[in-house]
């Protein structure tokens, strides 16, 4: 992560965060974007991606992460995840999933 991210809040309700993440095709949101961890967690975004109001979620983007790619940004989604929980994102073709640590099913050879 780049030190010198604006700070941010994380938006919780009932023990959990709130997850900022592009599951669509084009274009990932953090993946694309990986320097600033705000993209994930970001309070006034989710707060702005949950009321769909992408356009507001934008503008903030703009005034505190400037140098960032807006790809993905169409179809932002919020997921919650239990608070402390471990998690990853992963990413195809653009496509952004969430991953939570231990809800994965994992073989050995």
């Amino acid at each position: 992560m780049n030190k010198t991210s604006p700070v941010f809040e994380k938006l919780k309700r009932d023990g959990q965060v709130a997850v900022i993440y592009s599951p669509g095709f084009g274009a990932g949101w953090w993946t694309w974007n990986r320097n600033h961890e705000g993209l994930v967690f970001d309070k006034d975004i989710a707060e702005a991606v949950i009321a769909k109001d992408l356009s507001k979620a934008a503008n903030i983007v703009a005034a505190k992460y400037p140098d960032t790619y807006l790809g993905g940004l169409d179809d932002l989604e919020v997921i919650w995840v239990d608070e402390g929980s471990q998690f990853e994102i992963d990413e195809y073709d653009g496509s952004e999933s969430v991953h939570v640590i231990g809800h994965r099913v994992y073989f050995t050879a």
